[in-house]
């Protein structure tokens, strides 16, 4: 019985479902981390009597973001999108590999973590808060690599 749930039609989906799937998970996780660094810089920048080190955090957040969205995340889409397009019978829960859900699941833990270790603490906010834009920025601008590849609008 088992076998011919998992064979069902019911779990077959489109290639273009997957791909929206993987580009909302995409966006949501850049807004969530931007709202996290956003929340981390104001408790950062009460707390700090030079605010140039939040502005100096906060540029390199962008900085660092901006690089590992052109030199990893774009690439990564790309992969994905290909591999999504090479499914035979596409199911809805393939817009991602198992192990990216394993990172994503070990990545949250891990922010969680280290944002209720930095609380209190300046330097440590700022990097927290550093780190979490970086990963933002990345999401966010390497989402473009959807829309270049007319990813949402191909069948």
């Amino acid at each position: 019985m088992m076998i011919n749930i998992v064979k069902s039609s019911y779990l077959s989906t489109s290639h273009r479902t997957l791909k929206i799937l993987a580009v909302l998970v995409w966006l949501v996780g850049g807004v969530m981390m931007m709202r996290k660094a956003s929340e981390l810089f104001l408790e950062a920048h009460q707390l700090v009597a030079a605010p140039i080190w939040v502005w100096l955090s906060l540029g390199l957040g962008l900085l660092i973001g901006s690089l590992k969205a052109k030199f990893i995340f774009r690439t990564s889409i790309k992969k994905n999108l290909v591999r999504i397009n090479a499914l035979a019978t596409p199911r809805f829960w393939q817009f991602y590999r198992p192990v990216f859900f394993l990172m994503l699941a070990i990545m949250i833990s891990t922010g969680i973590t280290l944002s209720r270790l930095a609380h209190g603490n300046p330097p440590f906010l700022l990097s927290v808060a550093a780190l979490d834009l970086s990963i933002a920025t990345a999401l966010l601008t390497s989402s473009r690599v959807f829309w270049e590849e007319k990813a949402l609008t191909k069948l």
